[in-house]
Formats: C-alpha cells, sequence, structure tokens
C-alpha cells in the first residue's frame, strides 16, 4: 500500500479546498475506495474523510418523494419503514447489497460511484483500460462470463457492479452535487454513469472536485408497487448476474398505466429498459405482454463467447418479476 495523506475538513467548504491536491479523493464510508487502494487499482495522494460535514446524512420526507442524504449509511436507508413502503424496490436492493457488516459502513453516495468488480481491473498483471488506459482489454480474449451485453466498446466490456442505481434509474432518481466552485446543482442519477467509449477510465460524468450531496426520489404509483431481483452464484455476498428492478400501476381493469424496468448485471452501466417500458405501457398486462416485452429488452444485446447465457436469463427473470407484480 503505498502512502497518502489523511484529511478530516469539517464543512463543505474545507472538503472542497482538500480535494484540489493533485490525486486527492474523497472517502466516506472507505468499503470501496480502501479495497482498491489496496489492490493498486487506485493510488490517491490524499484521501479527504467527508464524515465530518454536516447535513449530509438522514432520510427525509419531501413534498415529492424523499431525500436521502449521500453519508446515510445503506443499512439504515434499508430499515426505513417510511421508504420500503413508498418504494420496496429501493429498499430491496440495498437489502440484497453485499453483506451485513458493509452495508452498516457503506454510504449511499459510495455506493453509487462503485467501481467495477471485473477480476482483470484488480490484476495489474493484466490489461485494463478502466485501470489503465492504453493498457488493452484483457476479457476481450480471456474470462468474458460476467461481461456486459449492453453499452460494451472495443475497449472495455466490464459491467457496472452495483445493485442501489438499478433500482433509481427506474423511478427517476436525481442527485444534488456540489461542484468545487461552490455551486450546486441537480442531475438525473441517469446521467451520472458514462458508457466506456474509448476511454472506460472515465467512469462518471462528475467533474474534479465534485461531490454528490444528497439523493432525491419521487414517489409514484409504480415505485409503491416495485420489486428488485437478484439472480446471482450464490445467496447472499455476490454481485449479479443479472437483476431486474421493477414497478407497475395498473387501473381495476388491468391495463398498464405506467411501467419502469431497468436492469443490473448485463450493462456497462445501470440499463434502463425503456422500449420494454413502452410497449407495456396502454397494454392488458398477462402473459402476452410479459414476452413481448421481455424480447424487447434483450433486441440489441450483443454477448460475447461465454456470456450469452444472460440474454435468456434477463428474459426470465423479467417475466417472472412482470408475472410476480
Amino acid at each position: 500500500m503505498r502512502p497518502f495523506e489523511l484529511a478530516r475538513p469539517d464543512s463543505l467548504a474545507g472538503a472542497m479546498a482538500a480535494v484540489q491536491a493533485p490525486g486527492a479523493m474523497y472517502v466516506a464510508g472507505g468499503t470501496t475506495i480502501v479495497d482498491l487502494v489496496r489492490a493498486g487499482a487506485e493510488r490517491p495522494s490524499r484521501l479527504v474523510d467527508i464524515n465530518r460535514i454536516p447535513g449530509l446524512v438522514g432520510v427525509a420526507r419531501t413534498e415529492g418523494g424523499f431525500r436521502i442524504g449521500a453519508l446515510a449509511r445503506m443499512a439504515d436507508v434499508a430499515a426505513d419503514e417510511t421508504v420500503a413502503a413508498a418504494m420496496p424496490a429501493v429498499v430491496q436492493s440495498l437489502r440484497l447489497a453485499a453483506s451485513t457488516q458493509i452495508r452498516n459502513m457503506a454510504s449511499i453516495g459510495g455506493n453509487l460511484l462503485q467501481r467495477t468488480r471485473c477480476p482483470y481491473f484488480r490484476k495489474p498483471d493484466h490489461g485494463c483500460n478502466k485501470r489503465t488506459p492504453g493498457s488493452g482489454c484483457a476479457a476481450a480474449e480471456g474470462d468474458d462470463k460476467a461481461a456486459a451485453i449492453f453499452g460494451a466498446s472495443g475497449a472495455c466490456r466490464a459491467v457496472y457492479p452495483g445493485d442501489l442505481a438499478i433500482a433509481l434509474i427506474a423511478f427517476d432518481a436525481e442527485l444534488e452535487i456540489a461542484s468545487a466552485e461552490g455551486e450546486m446543482r441537480l442531475m438525473p442519477l441517469a446521467d451520472l454513469h458514462r458508457l466506456p467509449g474509448e476511454a472506460p477510465h472515465l467512469d462518471t460524468t462528475l467533474a474534479a472536485g465534485d461531490l454528490i450531496t444528497a439523493l432525491r426520489i419521487p414517489a409514484s404509483a409504480s415505485a409503491r408497487r416495485s420489486v428488485y431481483c437478484k439472480v446471482r452464484d450464490r445467496a447472499s455476498y455476490e454481485f449479479a448476474l443479472v437483476s431486474v428492478a421493477a414497478g407497475l400501476d395498473v387501473d381495476g381493469s388491468g391495463l398498464i398505466r405506467d411501467a419502469r424496468l431497468a436492469a443490473g448485471g448485463v450493462g456497462t452501466v445501470p440499463w434502463r429498459l425503456t422500449e420494454a417500458e413502452q410497449a407495456l405501457i396502454g397494454t392488458e398486462h398477462g402473459t402476452q405482454a410479459w414476452a413481448r416485452a421481455a424480447d424487447l429488452a434483450v433486441r440489441d444485446a450483443v454477448p460475447g463467447r461465454q456470456n450469452a447465457y444472460k440474454v435468456d436469463l434477463l428474459k426470465r427473470t423479467l417475466v417472472a418479476v412482470l408475472r410476480n407484480l
């Protein structure tokens, strides 16, 4: 582990000033960044601990939904009964993530910014354009069983690993972001993560020094009737092979008024299934509707040598989730 400085500011302005040093990075719960530093995938010159900054914790009900502080711990949000009642898919995505110990430490903001779990990203002796630009993509000719079937490029096929972001993009969540210039802005969560293109080392659209301060989730009828389903190799402490966040608003006659769908384990970024959503809206719920949505969900999939199973697994999972809803 390489030496680094540790700064502990007690204000947002202090954090913004401390992170201006070349190679400086924010740290909250530390469940992601410390792991990456140990693996040599990140080499910060300074870690700026933001846990002493006031106003970044807590869950608050707002007129339009919920506001969750970026430093709220995953376990605390997962245990909030008001959030569970209004948007069960969000709480389920938290409860199915990581382990109890990690959920007790990991922050909501940090969870959204976690980096890929592609095995080559954490192995310095293998080429990885996400870790070292220009070094190649070992997954292109190597193990691609867990690789993405959506959003990949010749430079990178690594899957976005998180659960929470999958549920959040389905329900149009937004981020409150503080910039190094002292300005505050709102950003749709769907705009946060970048497709790899030819620059996969750039995971997000955040500018240098930007800090996520809170998350806003609008309430809706489809969020109230929602679910998050995670298919994985083992029952706990494992990343998704395929996951689905879904929400439906169905009227008394069985007509679908609104549908929200997103998938994890399949995209280089959290993947919204917009075409499948649109196919459901205005139709009567049932086997035909679910099959049509599933076909559209995978229409643009581009599987590799070993991950074609994800196409069928996503279809089956989506149909099962919609039927259960």
